[in-house]
């Protein structure tokens, strides 16, 4: 898992508690089983979100996709 991918899955996972949704919610929303929610927040987990996501979160979540990655670059070191 690489910095920039924490990253967004902290920020998907902050903005849906935030919001009050359970993973199966998400889940529900981005059409997808509640197993790879729980397998992206999963710190051993290898699932992803991808552009198609981030643009329906964004949706969802009233706000733009940009929202989702950092201001600035992250160095991606080991």
């Amino acid at each position: 898992m690489t910095k920039i991918e924490q990253f967004v899955i902290d920020k998907v996972r902050s903005e849906r508690i935030k919001n009050n949704l359970s993973q199966l919610d998400l889940a529900s929303y981005l059409d997808v089983s509640p197993g790879f929610i729980s397998a992206i927040e999963s710190p051993k987990g290898r699932g992803k979100y991808n552009l198609n996501h981030i643009n329906k979160l964004s949706k969802l979540f009233n706000c733009s996709p940009k929202d989702f990655l950092p201001l600035k670059h992250i160095e991606d070191g080991k």
